[in-house]
């Protein structure tokens, strides 16, 4: 039986909590999912009714809830030794070994800590045009990235980010700051081949640099498979392909890999899946598996030194930046995610939750159906053959929320569709359930 009050919680919510991004006007009205217990892919709520966790909290919990060896790393940690920064030069070991160990599994050699992927993000696009500065082009300053783009919220990356509805009534954004094509198929590709979308892509990237000018331009950001703005897959060449133009006009790469990073997408970083090495990449989310906030930032060798000539302090870095607790954690859950094979087991379960949602496809008010490893999404549709969206006013999003957690699956829900990102540890059997729940859904709601 519940120890906990829920009423009293979602009272005590409505007064006094300002969730993010939620309409906080239908929150007051309804409140809070109060969440308590997790163990491996299910969470329980205060009722104590259990559910699938199909969006692993927010992309990010890799291993699974409830991995008490973490809680034992962290509890160690803090009572050995619970803060100290890494200004000044200032280091504990975990930051240090954490360090050194993403830098055997990365092409980036440097690593700089964080508490969150805006936080990578936004220091990732500062490090690009402090770079050029050094480097005696101050004037490279432009940021490329790509419409539904999400990068997060600090004011930088903000202007990154490529989904209106996040700027709307937040006042000027930074100048500097251009978006080319996603690599949509579904909805961007003209009924071209592949190999045909592809170089229209690379035209659109080209016609961009030369309008905006390559010596103004610091560098390119791009999730390698784009998250938040629709679970965009891009075609498998699409980064091999777009490096060398980025490289021929001297821009830097920027690989946000804040979800993509430590197994999703069925390899350990995407880099590896799409084949491409970027200048720079932004970490975050599975890094720690949520349990700890904790981000990083990983430079080329070639940029540090650079950074490191000048006689002079960096002067950039946050409070938390290389919290030993928090590093600890992450060195705790990635030696789960490389010993449990959780990559392999994103990979193999990625492919069966892409058939099991592909029979979807013949539904009339189904568009699309998309995925690559762990990365999943259903895009609902009011017209087919037109791929006419879903009018706001429809409520399509919220009826398919509430359908999904009547029957014990939470997930990302939209006016657009469904996605779905479990933790990397969901089994054969938890896919089986996950699937049904999104199809029963589905022909619940759009009809």
């Amino acid at each position: 039986m519940s120890s906990f009050n829920t009423e009293q919680l979602i009272e005590q919510d409505i007064a006094h909590m300002f969730h993010p991004v939620t309409n906080l006007h239908r929150h007051r009205k309804t409140g809070p999912l109060v969440l308590v217990s997790g163990q491996g892919v299910r969470v329980t709520d205060s009722s104590g009714k259990s559910y699938i966790d199909g969006f692993a909290g927010l992309w990010n919990v890799n291993v699974g809830h409830g991995r008490t060896e973490i809680a034992e790393v962290a509890r160690d940690q803090m009572a050995r030794l619970a803060f100290q920064p890494t200004f000044f030069g200032l280091a504990t070991p975990p930051a240090i070994e954490l360090s050194s160990k993403l830098a055997s599994m990365l092409p980036q050699q440097h690593f700089q800590f964080t508490s969150g992927g805006a936080e990578s993000n936004e220091t990732a696009l500062k490090i690009a045009r402090y770079y050029w500065a050094l480097s005696g082009k101050p004037q490279k300053q432009k940021i490329i990235s790509r419409r539904m783009a999400y990068h997060g919220i600090a004011m930088g990356a903000l202007a990154a980010t490529g989904v209106a509805a996040y700027w709307q009534d937040f006042g000027q954004l930074p100048s500097g700051f251009v978006h080319v094509a996603p690599p949509f198929d579904y909805r961007a590709n003209p009924g071209l081949s592949e190999t045909e979308f592809i170089a229209h892509l690379v035209s659109d990237l080209e016609t961009t640099i030369e309008r905006e000018g390559a010596d103004a331009i610091a560098a390119m950001i791009g999730e390698p498979v784009q998250g938040a703005g629709g679970v965009v897959i891009p075609p498998e060449a699409y980064w091999k392909a777009i490096s060398p133009v980025l490289k021929k006009h001297d821009i830097l790469l920027i690989a946000d890999e804040v979800i993509t990073g430590f197994g999703r997408t069925g390899e350990m970083f995407a880099q590896t899946t799409y084949g491409f090495s970027a200048d720079i990449v932004a970490l975050a989310k599975g890094i720690t598996s949520g349990y700890v906030p904790v981000g990083a930032v990983g430079i080329s060798s070639q940029i540090f030194e650079c950074l490191a000539t000048p006689d002079r302090m960096f002067m950039h870095g946050f409070t938390y930046s290389g919290h030993p607790v928090g590093c600890a954690v992450a060195l705790a859950n990635i030696d789960i995610i490389e010993r449990e094979k959780l990559p392999d087991n994103a990979r193999e379960r990625g492919l069966q939750l892409l058939a099991g949602l592909k029979a979807l496809e013949s539904h009339e008010h189904v568009g699309n159906v998309r995925g690559k490893g762990l990365m999943a999404f259903v895009e609902v549709v009011s017209e087919k053959a037109t791929k006419t969206a879903y009018d706001g006013a429809s409520g399509i999003g919220g009826k398919l929320q509430a359908a999904t957690r009547k029957r014990g699956l939470i997930t990302r829900c939209s006016d657009v569709g469904i996605a779905i990102a479990p933790p990397l540890v969901i089994s054969t059997s938890e896919i089986d359930e996950l699937v049904s729940i999104v199809v029963a859904s589905i022909k619940e709601v759009c009809h």
